[in-house]
């Protein structure tokens, strides 16, 4: 698309101020609810449920940050009936859950009080786990990683089956892989596993970047449960980031191909909590160059943006600008 042209289609939105909703992204799941297996309905196992599932909403609320060690932690999981909105009983497998919903602002207050503003929820996380055999575990098999990843405040979720991605390709960060998994999965954070006797290879892509360990062990449920645990402390690291103040810098996006394309890089960046205000500078070709406000450092808010799966960082900065990022179609 010619300069002039992009500029102009450029104007014309900013100016209409548009936001339009992605119809092609359905509604997460709220992080304010929960279900948890109990053994009874007694009252005391109801408080105790209650107590674990506060755990994990305050952890997905403040976007993974740990706030065990806070003033008030302790307390608040203690008086967790008392932020309980319903719950209901229902049946899971042979035995019975707990769905527990809390209530939305007193959950955004105490994470408040225990100084760390909601940051956002963070995308789930794509498991793809391949067995012995190469195959690609369930659900099932996958069990103790999800548990360890949702004591970390991190969902989850697990490949078509009939159509299920390319691990290879997914582990180099392959675009239009990563496109791919972007439009099926609604995130950009994906944990690739492949068993061997003895222990798993494991490959994390986060933020568009990818990196790998080993863990060794005598039992597959204790190598997932490390593994939900390694991955929440490297996804951390790397995108919990608090910032100090507030940081204006020059973000360059490419791959902005059409007016469209625009439109939904700007629903992107104003639905980010920690974006305060987005201006557009300049284009050219299918580069778009914004004056971002933000809570978090530029980078840190780049790392974020390539989390969520419609972009990916870029291997160098674009000339003038802070961070680069490229738009996924």
């Amino acid at each position: 698309m010619r300069l002039s042209r992009l500029l102009c289609i450029l104007f014309l939105f900013g100016l209409a101020g548009l936001r339009p909703a992605l119809a092609q992204q359905s509604a997460p799941s709220s992080p304010y609810t929960v279900v948890m297996p109990v053994t009874d309905t007694s009252e005391s196992q109801r408080d105790a449920t209650f107590s674990s599932a506060l755990a994990q909403v305050l952890a997905r609320v403040a976007g993974g940050q740990d706030l065990r060690g806070k003033s008030g932690y302790d307390d608040a999981l203690k008086s967790a009936s008392g932020l309980v909105s319903q719950y209901q009983y229902q049946r899971s497998g042979d035995g019975i859950a707990l769905q527990i919903t809390f209530d939305r602002g007193a959950i955004n207050h105490l994470v408040g009080q225990l100084g760390a503003p909601a940051a956002g929820v963070k995308p789930p996380v794509l498991l793809l786990v391949q067995g012995n055999d190469g195959s690609l575990l369930g659900g099932d098999s996958l069990d103790a990683l999800a548990k360890s990843a949702a004591a970390q405040g991190y969902g989850v979720v697990y490949p078509d089956p009939t159509q299920p991605p390319d691990p290879a390709r997914v582990a180099a960060v392959d675009p239009a892989e990563m496109a791919q998994l972007t439009a099926r999965y609604k995130t950009g954070l994906v944990l690739l596993g492949k068993l061997h006797p003895g222990g798993v290879d494991w490959t994390l892509v986060s933020g568009g970047a990818a990196q790998s360990w080993q863990d060794l062990g005598p039992t597959e449920d204790g190598l997932f449960a490390n593994a939900g645990a390694a991955m929440a402390a490297r996804v951390g690291k790397q995108l919990n980031v608090i910032g100090s103040g507030t940081s204006d810098g020059k973000l360059w996006v490419d791959g902005v191909a059409s007016a469209m394309d625009y439109a939904q890089l700007l629903n992107v960046l104003r639905g980010d909590p920690s974006v305060r205000s987005v201006t557009t500078l300049g284009a050219k070709d299918d580069g778009v160059l914004l004056e971002v406000s933000s809570s978090l450092p530029l980078n840190a808010l780049a790392s974020n943006l390539a989390a969520g799966g419609r972009l990916l960082q870029a291997s160098s900065n674009h000339a003038g600008a802070d961070a680069s990022l490229r738009w996924l179609h």
